[in-house]
């Protein structure tokens, strides 16, 4: 079965010698299976097991001269192993037997490092969600004050987003754990498809029902765009801490270490520059998405124009998702949060978030919608008003209890229950039974 990684051996799993290693797994394997098969002596085999090897710069060398890697790496190989046995190396296969099959080898086990880091990402999120389930502070909607939220409850929106983000990992990582040996244009002319599901087996993957010389490119773009969607998730919550560290805002701050310098020009700055980091990089995992699109159509039973392609933007993707999830996760678990500049910046609306309370409690006494929402939206005005002409008691409540059609349908016990956080947070603990938190 294949191998799991650690996150450090990333790069390791698209390294050149790593995908030379694959290689001549796949090239062993289908020469093991032709023994099975009777076409290849098992003495011959032996050799080839015990001889089979390669080195990195004798097939760059090779490469040189042939200007084909696959050529340059089975000639290098069948120089190691000699003859006679040398002769069924490469027996029946092309290629893009080997490639193809070696890069799902290589996707599969990077998706398993992502998987690691995402699950590692959800319990730094799931605990800081616990320890604000109930910390209050303002919802914005278009970057404007709206109805109060918790920090808690944010956070469990992040956690059940990366919930998502774990799922299209797992799917994605099955959706390409295909290989295939079916030959040059895919009819397994020259090979049973014995061999192709044996070797397919034995390196915990499918074979392809149906294939050209290639594995069809349209696995690969789902794969990418995996990647890119979850880029999206943490350039989104990234974004999200940016604001929440303006100067104006300060209600969450990135981590800022002893010695860390935030401007050459301005010594008091802490920049969110982490988060800025991410959002940039996103941008980098969608481009490469929209090149492994553009890699599906190739001519007929196969060209050679995604192969470079293809050679650049999956080590870089599969390396840059890996670093910004663990730098999300670090980001994360070092976020300073702020709860007192949460509830003075909940003072700044001076209570008017609880204009959607007032408004169905009128309705609910009988008032048209729009009745109430003109009584309402009056009152709200002019507290606006009263703030702006300089009353240091503007506030929303007050404006209301000196309405006298507000007097008609609402008493004061009845506005000091409506105007109460407990009204809004009654339902946080249900949603964090659902997330499971």
């Amino acid at each position: 079965m294949i191998q799991r990684y650690s996150r450090a051996e990333m790069r390791e799993i698209w390294s050149e010698q790593r995908k030379l290693e694959i290689w001549l797994k796949i090239e062993l394997l289908a020469s093991e299976a032709l023994v099975a098969e009777g076409l290849v002596p098992k003495k011959d085999f032996e050799q080839m097991k015990s001889k089979a090897a390669f080195s990195l710069e004798r097939c760059k060398e090779l490469e040189r001269t042939l200007n084909h890697d696959v050529i340059a790496f089975t000639t290098n190989v069948g120089e190691n192993i000699g003859a006679p046995a040398s002769r069924w190396l490469h027996f029946g296969l092309t290629s893009s037997d080997i490639v193809d099959t070696s890069f799902a080898v290589q996707m599969v086990q990077s998706a398993d490092i992502l998987i690691e880091d995402v699950k590692t990402l959800r319990k730094v999120i799931a605990s800081k969600a616990r320890k604000y389930q109930l910390t209050p502070m303002i919802g914005r909607s278009h970057g404007i004050h709206a109805e109060p939220t918790t920090f808690g409850l944010k956070m469990a929106l992040m956690y059940d987003e990366f919930g998502r983000a774990l799922k299209r990992l797992e799917a994605v990582r099955e959706t390409v754990a295909i290989g295939k040996l079916s030959g040059a244009v895919g009819t397994s002319a020259h090979l049973s498809p014995k061999v192709e599901a044996f070797v397919c087996k034995q390196l915990g993957l499918r074979p392809a029902p149906v294939a050209t010389q290639v594995v069809q490119r349209d696995l690969h773009a789902e794969f990418m765009n995996a990647l890119a969607l979850i880029g999206a998730s943490i350039e989104r919550w990234a974004t999200e801490f940016r604001h929440l560290q303006r100067t104006e805002v300060l209600e969450a701050e990135e981590f800022f270490a002893v010695g860390q310098k935030g401007s050459s020009a301005m010594p008091h700055k802490r920049n969110p520059i982490t988060g800025e980091r991410l959002t940039g990089l996103a941008r980098v995992l969608r481009g490469n998405a929209i090149a492994a699109m553009e890699n599906v159509a190739l001519w007929h039973e196969r060209d050679i124009s995604h192969s470079s392609v293809e050679r650049i933007i999956f080590p870089d993707s599969c390396t840059l998702l890996d670093y910004m999830l663990a730098t999300l996760t670090k980001l994360t678990e070092g976020l300073i949060v702020y709860p007192e500049n949460m509830k003075r910046n909940m003072g700044l609306t001076l209570g008017m978030w609880n204009s959607q309370t007032i408004l169905l409690a009128l309705i609910r006494k009988g008032l048209t919608r729009e009745q109430a929402y003109e009584l309402v939206q009056r009152n709200a005005m002019k507290t606006w008003q009263s703030k702006h002409a300089g009353d240091a008691n503007a506030d929303f409540k007050t404006q209301l209890l000196n309405d006298p059609e507000v007097a008609k349908h609402l008493t004061q016990t009845e506005l000091d229950k409506l105007c109460n956080l407990d009204f809004h947070f009654k339902q946080i603990k249900t949603r964090f039974k659902k997330l499971g938190l």
